[in-house]
């Protein structure tokens, strides 16, 4: 009797673990990464044609930690390559997202509560060593990246130098093919300590990082951490160290006191990847006008982001009253796109749909240079000019 209650709670452990590894990583895509459904304003023909002739970049995309292929439509999540193409992206900045502390909160958290990446893992049946390192997530997300331009070499080409972005831009076809894929990380607590790290991750293609995410770590304090701290002395070095192996630094998630001090210390400009500004969505992620101009004045740019945390809304017209903002503050020289696609977030269209963009920037009154600057030409050239060493300084392009 006790062997064949042993045997059915063994089938009964079997089939859960089945259940979670076959359904658990779309139901949770599904769950915490959606597309809204409110109503979109009708595009224009103006728009269409204007979009069409825009070389479109977005600094921030999350899709790298679901299990799906990216080369192939989905019918969940907000980004894949026949979506990008119908975008007309011409570069995406793919993240690692490494670590998600239990209980996401944007105000306070724990760098020592579950994690949720770890469960995400195990069910989506990653190779063994992410289960348990950081450092080893990326590298694996790094790969999917590399396997994935490899299929595709034709549609999607990996960005490590200047001269890769020159080169995908001319041959850019009027089927919108290649893409430009950039690798990224979400905090640089991926590198568990280990300064060397950022080399190896270098080495494996990455070429921009967020200091922290929604916890502080050995570098920095994060905006959403327990102590909001700045730089650690850790911080300083690999801040340094970034700029001089050409790496661009990413204050998205920074604490107040750690955008300060990044933007004291920086001699390349820096990114705000994804997120909005105080003035018209005061939540806690989002810059103050002296962090917009201590960004400008580095050269860099802000992404804004599409969703509720960084503009308040999931309109159009709200993404557009944030670039507004920055335009008047200090020009529209200094603004991006960063969507946080795939990021766990809610927004109204996915990047099939970025045209909702330059339409809401036509009618809030901006012309088609300014347009092009925004949807594109300003992270180029803050992409070209910070993925170079240090020893090869090119400059803005």
């Amino acid at each position: 009797m006790m062997r064949r209650i042993a045997k059915w709670g063994a089938v009964l452990v079997l089939v859960l673990l089945a259940g979670l590894w076959v359904l658990g990583p779309g139901i949770a895509e599904r769950s915490l990464t959606q597309i809204d459904g409110q109503p979109l304003p009708d595009i224009s023909e103006e728009a269409r044609a204007l979009h069409a002739r825009l070389t479109i970049v977005d600094l921030h995309s999350d899709t790298l930690m679901w299990k799906r292929n990216p080369l192939k439509r989905s019918k969940r999540g907000h980004m894949d390559l026949p979506r990008l193409i119908e975008g007309n992206v011409a570069l995406q900045v793919f993240s690692s997202v490494t670590k998600s502390p239990a209980g996401l909160n944007l105000d306070r958290n724990s760098a020592d509560v579950r994690d949720n990446i770890t469960l995400l893992a195990f069910a989506q049946l990653q190779p063994p060593p992410t289960w348990n390192s950081l450092f080893e997530r990326s590298i694996w997300h790094a790969e999917r990246m590399e396997q994935a331009s490899l299929e595709a070499p034709d549609a999607l080409r990996i960005v490590r130098t200047p001269e890769d972005v020159t080169t995908i831009l001319a041959q850019r076809d009027a089927t919108g093919r290649p893409i430009g894929a950039m690798f990224s990380v979400e905090g640089l607590h991926n590198l568990e300590g280990q300064a060397n790290n950022l080399q190896r991750l270098h080495e494996r293609g990455l070429r921009m990082a967020g200091l922290t995410h929604f916890f502080d770590n050995e570098l920095a304090g994060s905006m959403h951490g327990e102590d909001k701290g700045g730089l650690s002395a850790f911080g300083r070095d690999m801040v340094a160290e970034m700029e001089r192996i050409g790496v661009i630094v990413d204050i998205a998630h920074c604490s107040h006191q750690c955008v300060d001090e990044v933007l004291a210390m920086a001699r390349r400009p820096i990114i705000s990847s994804h997120g909005g500004v105080q003035a018209t969505c005061p939540t806690n992620r989002n810059l103050t006008d002296n962090e917009i101009r201590g960004v400008a004045a580095t050269g860099g740019v802000i992404g804004v982001g599409y969703f509720e945390g960084a503009v308040c809304d999931t309109s159009p017209s709200a993404i557009a009253a944030a670039i507004r903002h920055i335009a008047q503050l200090v020009g529209t020289d200094y603004i991006a796109l960063g969507s946080d696609f795939d990021g766990a977030v809610t927004t109204r269209f996915d990047t099939s749909g970025l045209v909702h963009i330059t339409q809401a920037l036509l009618d809030d009154g901006f012309d088609e240079a300014d347009i092009a600057k925004i949807m594109g030409l300003n992270a180029l050239r803050v992409i070209r000019a910070g993925i170079a060493p240090m020893s090869d300084e090119r400059g803005s392009v």
